[in-house]
């Protein structure tokens, strides 16, 4: 990564955590089967595609990230527990995304601000996404 200011902290194991507070802060309106009706058990961008929630999609999607504070959040991923923090992250671009994890690219990213205000999501579909949901 070429971006100095960033701070990047591996945060083993908080992938499940992680997936866990998103359903919570972006999907608590829906009930479990509702959930399990749009296959958020597979996919959690589902809400998004679904249209369950209000959010933005493509180039209005990545506006409205690139414009985010991103004092401090989270990176992680649709079926792997790897996750990380990152700090002073107001200058990530959308670019150096997929290669945040040691791996270079997992195939569904979900950046979460640390208060669960926003999340930015890319997904593997090409017609599908990225979303931004903002919490009001």
């Amino acid at each position: 990564m070429r971006n100095k200011q960033l701070k990047k902290i591996e945060i083993p194991k908080w992938g499940n955590y992680l997936r866990g507070r998103w359903r919570e802060s972006f999907a608590s309106h829906l009930s479990i089967e509702e959930q399990k009706e749009i296959w958020m058990d597979n996919f959690l961008w589902h809400l998004c595609s679904w249209e369950k929630v209000k959010c933005l999609e493509k180039d209005e999607a990545i506006t409205a990230f690139l414009n985010q504070s991103k004092h401090k959040c989270t990176i992680f991923y649709q079926f792997i527990d790897e996750a990380y923090l990152l700090e002073n992250a107001n200058t990530l671009s959308i670019k150096e995304l997929p290669y945040i994890a040691r791996h270079m690219y997992y195939s569904d990213i979900y950046v979460m601000d640390w208060n669960y205000k926003w999340t930015f999501i890319m997904t593997h579909e090409t017609d599908c996404g990225p979303y931004f949901i903002q919490k009001e």
